[in-house]
């Protein structure tokens, strides 16, 4: 049957299509995004649903306004402004998951053909997202301090882009984080073409080593949109997350969400909020960070052990991901399909590119435990080694 024109250019998720090879219990997965489960806190949510049917049952159980739950949007507002971000309630849009913050804006704001900057390798989902709406991507390289600032100057000079989506924080896929001239720089550059920056920001919370950095936005004087996410500081499950836009811009999100889905569930946004309330939150995600940092050191010290040195590998200071880099002749793909034999799973990095490149594969050091961490980037080595070698004979 006929779909329409715009799935053409979409394609399945490369992620969700692999997790169902991973879904295999003697598979070790380094594969998906996935908080660890451990870190979610269960008896508090359940504590907190409780509440809230005690409380006022019938009020959560009932269709309320697209923006969402007020007390929810005024405790991001004020942890916004812990940042020195001037964020009221009304400048915030609960949404269903930041997946559909980045649809809300796609819908809302990026017409077909338009050209849209994003960093290379970039975010699969939102690479996926915007590909609905037509959009003409323009790469721009991501250095080790963060995106390439006179890449990206020379990109909007050309192009007149509008928007440039970016992830400073603990990028996905590499890890890389945009140090402060970086960040200055790029709101700088933007606010000099008048290109609004789609800061994506689901890791922030999750810094481990070195300083915390301010937002891009923070450094602009020209609208931006930022984009928040529930799901590594609580849980992805709930699927709640968040739109920060100006006035100019807000009016259409809300329009486009109305069209959408009419709101976010009233349910998980009154559970999340009186869990927020009621609790230490920021006392959990420093128990989240202690635990992803003893992973990532775990996973770093195996890489170290076990890798051909030709392999490179990024070096984070916090999030969810490393990024390998193969030596040129060396497919990714290849590797994934022999790992797969011997059990262990990672994403290539084909998909996170919209031009194309085979040498690059991405892993998630937060959801396996240290034995499988252990275990798994033992035999990830033995393949890595095993392609090399073939690699070099065949050449």
């Amino acid at each position: 049957m006929r779909t329409a024109d715009r799935m053409q250019g979409v394609h399945r998720s490369y992620i969700r299509e692999i997790l169902k090879v991973t879904a295999r219990p003697e598979v070790i997965s380094f594969a998906g995004g996935l908080p660890h489960p451990d870190s979610f806190p269960a008896d508090k949510v359940a504590q907190a649903a409780a509440h809230v049917f005690a409380e006022d049952g019938a009020a959560a159980l009932q269709y309320s306004t697209t923006e969402g739950y007020e007390p929810l949007r005024n405790w991001i507002a004020e942890r916004y402004a812990k940042q020195g971000l001037a964020a009221r309630p009304d400048d915030i849009l609960i949404t269903t998951g930041s997946q559909q913050a980045l649809d809300m804006v796609g819908r809302a704001l990026c017409n077909r053909g338009e050209p849209m900057v994003i960093e290379r390798p970039g975010y699969l989902g939102a690479i996926q997202c915007f590909s609905m709406y037509g959009v003409d991507f323009k790469p721009v390289d991501l250095l080790e301090t963060g995106v390439d600032t006179g890449q990206l100057d020379a990109v909007l000079q050309q192009t007149g882009a509008r928007f440039f989506y970016a992830v400073p924080n603990f990028q996905n896929p590499s890890g890389i984080s945009y140090d402060a001239p970086t960040r200055k720089a790029v709101a700088e550059i933007a606010g000099r073409h008048g290109c609004i920056v789609i800061e994506d920001n689901p890791y922030g919370e999750l810094r481990f080593m070195g300083e915390d950095l301010p937002p891009v936005r923070s450094y602009m004087t020209t609208p931006s949109i930022l984009l928040g996410s529930f799901s590594k500081m609580v849980a992805p499950g709930m699927r709640l997350g968040w739109v920060y836009a100006p006035d100019g811009l807000m009016d259409s999100l809300v329009r486009a969400k109305q069209a959408c889905d009419l709101h976010t569930a009233t349910l998980t946004q009154r559970i999340l909020y009186r869990y927020l309330a009621d609790n230490d939150v920021d006392a959990h995600i420093a128990s989240i960070r202690e635990r992803y940092k003893t992973h990532r050191d775990l996973m770093v010290a195996a890489i170290r052990e076990h890798f051909p040195q030709e392999v490179r590998a990024t070096d984070p200071q916090g999030g969810m991901f490393l990024w390998c880099t193969l030596p040129q002749g060396l497919s990714a793909e290849q590797v994934f399909e022999r790992a797969i034999q011997r059990n262990v799973a990672f994403v290539p990095g084909r998909p996170f590119y919209v031009d194309g490149t085979d040498n690059t594969f991405r892993l998630n050091f937060s959801n396996a435990s240290p034995e499988k961490i252990e275990e798994g980037i033992a035999r990830l080595g033995a393949c890595l080694r095993e392609c090399l070698h073939q690699a070099q004979s065949a050449a």
